[in-house]
């Protein structure tokens, strides 16, 4: 594959003005900028929160530039409105409006989604927000932490009689921001057809709901509230993390012919036989039971050595890798999945990639460039004039 950054994507030619900071929005915005569009993002003047957000390089934030790498930043004041009339003249040739502000708050402004589609019926409006544009909630202010709570992941998350745990990453914010892209590329489509633009409302909390999968399922089927199991799946058994004699592995043997191969490869054969774990739902039903007579077994070996066997015999199962591990993982370097980029001082910045591969397009190694706050605020401005010519 390619690794020039100014390899295009399937978006290239679309332009999308990125008025969104911190999370949800920017992660949106870099996922269409991956994919070849043109992203001009409109900051404050005095930029995007994330900017003073650390961990710091030479006094750059790496929080920013992992989410704004490739873009062009234009700093506009939209109570101005010398700076109202710069942003007039760029919903003019936008193709997509991407915002992640409190509902109501860009209608104040006169940029709401009634206004600019009546100005602008092309345009696609892109919302994300805490808790969507209606409902009774629709005017509280949320972050990841309040919505992954109230959405129910918390509930589910950590071990049995623990207290109460966040992800560990940022789900409430980075689903809005996939679901946000997800939207934009629909309604790209959608333009093609009709020629009209349309807007798209995404709610931080309903994309929680979206994602609870199996825990949903189970509460309508059978009515009980599932709570937190560790590691364990709640209706798979065994598919979870087991110690071994140095360490810990995880361990998904999906169906019985799965198991039977796990038995033999720990040398408890007599384990597939035994009527207690005969079948998946029976071994759900005595999975404390089972996990010790695994990891009884697990014991007389280290983990490398338990991978190597059971990898060997065809059983899913994996390391429980840090993050330094995953960045020198063989599969994530031949996928590409850590990039880099130039900062506004010119250090060389690692990040994650793209995991959407095209076979149309190549994947960069080397993404563009972390913007400096209002840098392209020249080139912008003279091609604005230009247009005007």
């Amino acid at each position: 594959m390619a690794d020039t950054v100014e390899t295009p994507g399937p978006l290239n030619g679309i332009t999308v003005l990125d008025l969104t900071r911190v999370l949800a929005g920017p992660f949106c915005t870099m996922v269409l900028s991956d994919l070849g569009a043109r992203i001009i993002k409109v900051e404050a003047p005095q930029g995007d929160d994330a900017r003073a957000f650390g961990p710091f390089v030479d006094g750059e934030s790496a929080y920013f530039a992992s989410l704004n790498r490739g873009k062009e930043s234009i700093a506009l004041n939209l109570k101005d409105d010398a700076d109202r009339e710069v942003f007039d003249a760029l919903l003019e040739k936008a193709d997509v409006l991407v915002e992640n502000f409190r509902p109501g708050a860009l209608d104040r402004l006169g940029y709401g989604w009634e206004e600019l589609h009546a100005r602008h019926p092309k345009l696609i409006y892109a919302a994300a927000s805490g808790f969507g544009h209606s409902g009774p909630y629709q005017k509280r202010p949320a972050y990841d932490l309040v919505v992954q709570a109230m959405g129910g992941i918390m509930s589910l998350t950590g071990e049995v009689g623990s207290p109460p745990a966040r992800v560990g990453t940022s789900v409430g914010d980075i689903t809005a921001g996939l679901f946000t892209a997800i939207g934009v590329n629909a309604a790209l489509f959608h333009r093609t057809q009709t020629g009209e633009g349309m807007k798209i409302d995404v709610a931080m909390m309903d994309c929680q709901v979206a994602i609870l999968e199996n825990a949903l399922a189970r509460y309508f089927a059978t009515g009980q509230v599932p709570g937190p199991l560790g590691t364990r799946h709640p209706s798979i058994t065994p598919f979870e993390a087991f110690a071994t004699g140095d360490g810990h592995m995880v361990i998904a043997a999906g169906n019985d012919a799965l198991f039977a191969k796990l038995c033999d490869s720990v040398g408890r054969a007599d384990l597939a036989g035994d009527g207690r774990f005969a079948t998946n739902a029976a071994r759900a039903a005595k999975a404390d039971a089972l996990k010790d007579e695994l990891e009884a077994a697990l014991s007389a070996q280290g983990t490398a050595q338990w991978l190597e066997i059971l990898e060997a015999a065809g059983v899913p199962c994996g390391p429980i890798n840090n993050v330094g591990h995953v960045v020198d993982d063989a599969q994530v370097a031949a996928r590409n999945m850590i990039v880099s980029a130039q900062s506004t001082s010119g250090e060389t910045l690692r990040m994650a990639g793209n995991p959407i591969k095209m076979s149309a397009f190549g994947d960069p190694a080397t993404r563009g460039p972390v913007p400096e706050l209002n840098s392209a605020r020249e080139t912008i401005l003279r091609e604005l004039a230009e247009k005007n010519d």
